[in-house]
């Protein structure tokens, strides 16, 4: 005689979340990022001819929250999540959408002409645009003799 009927299958990691989430709700802590293996927020660098443009989702960030800052080719984005209006946090009953700061560094690969620089947000998704600092010519550098 089978346990389980076929359409029902068991799903034995589900029920281990559903009894986590119990255990956990009674306990005041914010545990960011433990259910998710990626970092926030998710970003895409594309490289064309004269620049890089990267973008990052990030959706209910106000853009008054929102820093972009680059310094020794590195491209940092720093913001708040502020957290819901709508309800206290004891009444939530599944929380998935962390609130509070947040920070993102992303290592460029090449020399930007940082006067080409340009932030836009749109729809939750921030765009910069990069250009590239055009390459440097190889100089002959002329050796002396010792002392």
């Amino acid at each position: 005689m089978p346990i389980f009927r076929w359409g029902q299958p068991w799903d034995p990691f589900l029920d281990l979340e559903r009894e986590v989430d119990r255990l956990l709700q009674g306990v005041n802590l914010t545990l960011h990022g433990v259910r998710f293996s990626r970092r926030f927020p998710q970003v895409n660098l594309l490289e064309l001819d004269d620049s890089y443009v990267l973008t990052a989702e990030i959706p209910g960030i106000d853009i008054s929250q929102l820093d972009v800052t680059i310094a020794s080719n590195c491209l940092t984005i720093k913001g708040t999540r502020l957290p819901p209006g709508e309800a206290g946090e004891d009444a939530f009953r599944r929380q998935e959408r962390f609130h509070g700061p947040w920070q993102r560094k992303i290592q460029l690969p090449d020399r930007i002409n940082e006067d080409g620089m340009r932030a836009d947000y749109s729809a939750g998704v921030l765009r910069v645009t990069l250009l590239k600092a055009p390459a440097s010519a190889a100089r002959q550098i002329k050796v002396n003799e010792g002392p």
